[in-house]
């Protein structure tokens, strides 16, 4: 797959590309149910395996990228709880996880197979089990079009398919499951920030708490397997 092309350089060569998702994977990492058994579907660069699986959570993984598998099952020892996949196809057993992760996946599926992976969500979720994740809100996916200098291909630079609101995200996941909750917010990692960073970054969750929104946030999604 095309996609496969694009994040096969992300997680190698260009890890340092999820320095900035620390804030937002340590706050999904922090919705889970204690001592839940967890899959991460799309697994960037093992920050948040490493994080659950330090708090004391049952870590599984599924990426389509091998390289990034055999890194997690190194650096994790997770053996065959880290397998390559896809999320329409989940390679694990029925009503077997806790919870589900997908932050930064649903952009990146066309609308046909991310309705499969939803259904292969449900299918592996216990009943009561939660979907964590996120997604770009309101992407203008034109702005971050490209063309390849080599054969003048047009594509989204991250492999984005689909841009979301709020308001179609819950249509799309009450489909499959019981929507909790669905909130558009910033995710701040202020570690990488220096003096001047940091203030400006207070400031926009100051405004965010205020109801206003500004660029680059994300659609934060909790929702639960009906019985």
């Amino acid at each position: 797959m095309d996609q496969d092309k694009i994040w096969a350089y992300y997680q190698t060569e260009g890890i340092a590309s999820f320095s900035g998702a620390v804030g937002r994977l340590t706050y999904l990492m922090n919705q889970l149910p204690p001592k839940s058994t967890v899959l991460n579907i799309g697994v960037g660069s093992g920050e948040f395996e490493e994080k659950a699986a330090h708090a004391g959570h049952d870590v599984y993984a599924l990426d389509p990228i091998e390289a990034s598998i055999v890194m997690l099952r190194q650096r994790l020892g997770l053996g065959e709880k880290a397998k390559v996949g896809y999320g329409q196809a989940i390679p694990f057993d029925n009503n077997f996880f806790d919870a589900v992760v997908v932050s930064e996946v649903f952009e990146h599926l066309s609308p046909d197979v991310m309705q499969a992976t939803l259904a292969e969500i449900v299918r592996v979720l216990r009943v009561g089990g939660r979907l964590l994740g996120t997604v770009p809100a309101r992407e203008n996916l034109q702005e971050s079009i490209i063309v390849c200098p080599h054969c003048g291909e047009q594509f989204h630079r991250w492999g984005h398919l689909q841009s979301f609101t709020p308001t179609q995200m819950h249509t799309i996941l009450e489909e499959h499951l019981h929507v909790e909750k669905i909130i558009e917010r910033p995710f701040i990692t202020w570690s990488m920030y220096n003096l001047k960073g940091k203030t400006v970054s207070a400031i926009k969750m100051m405004l965010w708490r205020m109801g206003v929104h500004g660029s680059n946030e994300r659609i934060y999604f909790c929702a639960t397997r009906r019985k």
